[in-house]
């Protein structure tokens, strides 16, 4: 259990989640569009999954 949490409390994992639910109340708020929501959203995800899987193959 303490392994798992070490793990989604890294640094990158707080990054990600604090992003998406700021771009979330932003976009709910309607301070920017879903369409900039989605390419946020888009980038953040997938520099959090990409260096989690490049993280694994070394």
């Amino acid at each position: 259990m303490k392994e798992l949490f070490s793990k989604i409390l890294t640094v990158k994992s707080i990054v990600t989640v604090v992003l998406t639910l700021a771009f979330s109340f932003l976009a709910v708020k309607g301070a920017i569009t879903g369409e900039q929501f989605l390419m946020i959203f888009t980038t953040v995800i997938a520099f959090y999954f990409g260096t989690q899987h490049e993280k694994k193959e070394q």
